[in-house]
């Protein structure tokens, strides 16, 4: 498959444009490399180059066209809030490419994290969530998706329209059961996307993939990266990786979403907006099942973006994912 992002990013050629770009975004900033990049990861949304530099190790990321929105949002969030995310060394917004300085060990890496440590990365991004709540299309204008309560049936029914299309066979498709199945619960989607927009939070941005792995911790200070699965939508869709995630790795998760429900309901209160059991909307609960049914159509979404440059062994490997992130609202209706 000639046109795929992972048969692209690891040519002669593309290797020899991103030395070019490396060397000369490094001039600029007096550094230079001291030995070939290293390619440390490929996959068919994202690849990772490693260079060791005169003025220490940096990092190169290519995003597919899916996800190529990322350099031009790290930035962006680097201006707005500096002490939660770091500012690439350079971006080249229109390829989707980004160099940052290495800032050591994730906060995974680090230490098993606690309770405290999964709580101190909610309620951090909770802080970033409010910030930008109002800055809807600044952050819109670095290509980060529109995935806000309001658009989710309409992509409910292009990713079932989708998968249900793929011809027999393929790692995608839907088998006729479930897609009636998702058909039936179309209404749900609808009833889900309603409350969370008539709710008492803003849609804003939503990181994709939060945990300690996507954390580093330098000086006492947490900042968030890999934002290639961002979007814009439900706050409390944060929540759903972040929940799978943290029960995987034994933390008991109901401190966390505490915290991070605290964080809301302070933001809350100092509007003078109604709380989460004030009667005048679903509660917590309520709106916590609803952003899941959201999640698991943006999730899906994302993922066939994710594979839409993928190569048919890769296909193979993760064509499952989006057929499985949507039926997985079929387990909130059980």
């Amino acid at each position: 498959m000639a046109d795929a992002f992972s048969t692209a990013v690891t040519s002669a050629a593309w290797r020899a444009e991103v030395a070019a770009w490396t060397d000369d975004a490094l001039a600029r900033r007096g550094m230079r490399t001291a030995a070939p990049a290293d390619q440390t990861r490929v996959r068919p949304w994202s690849t990772q180059l490693v260079l060791e530099t005169d003025g220490g190790r940096v990092w190169f990321k290519a995003d597919c066209r899916a996800a190529a929105h990322e350099p031009a949002l790290q930035l962006l969030l680097a201006e707005i809030a500096p002490d939660q995310v770091d500012a690439p060394l350079a971006v080249e917004a229109a390829r989707g490419w980004m160099l940052t300085a290495d800032r050591g060990a994730t906060l995974r890496e680090r230490r098993a994290p606690t309770p405290a440590d999964w709580g101190a990365v909610l309620t951090r991004f909770a802080r970033l969530q409010q910030d930008v709540a109002a800055r809807r299309e600044e952050l819109l204008a670095t290509g980060l998706p529109d995935c806000s309560p309001g658009t989710v049936p309409g992509r409910f029914d292009t990713v079932l329209g989708r998968l249900r299309a793929l011809p027999p066979g393929h790692p995608a498709r839907l088998d006729e059961a479930t897609a009636a199945a998702l058909d039936r619960a179309r209404p749900a989607v609808l009833d889900a996307a309603g409350a969370l927009a008539a709710g008492p939070l803003p849609a804003t941005l939503q990181h994709g993939d939060l945990h300690p792995g996507n954390v580093f911790e330098t000086g006492g200070a947490l900042h968030v990266f890999d934002l290639g699965d961002a979007q814009w939508a439900h706050p409390l869709e944060v929540l759903e990786v972040s929940s799978d995630v943290a029960r995987d790795a034994g933390v008991a998760w109901e401190p966390v979403e505490a915290a991070y429900r605290s964080s809301w309901a302070a933001w809350l209160a100092a509007r003078g907006l109604p709380g989460f059991d004030d009667g005048r909307h679903g509660g917590w609960d309520d709106l916590r099942r609803a952003a899941g049914t959201t999640h698991a159509v943006n999730r899906a979404w994302a993922w066939c973006g994710a594979l839409a440059e993928a190569t048919d062994d890769e296909w193979a490997e993760w064509g499952e994912a989006p057929g499985r992130h949507l039926s997985g609202l079929l387990d909130r209706q059980a």
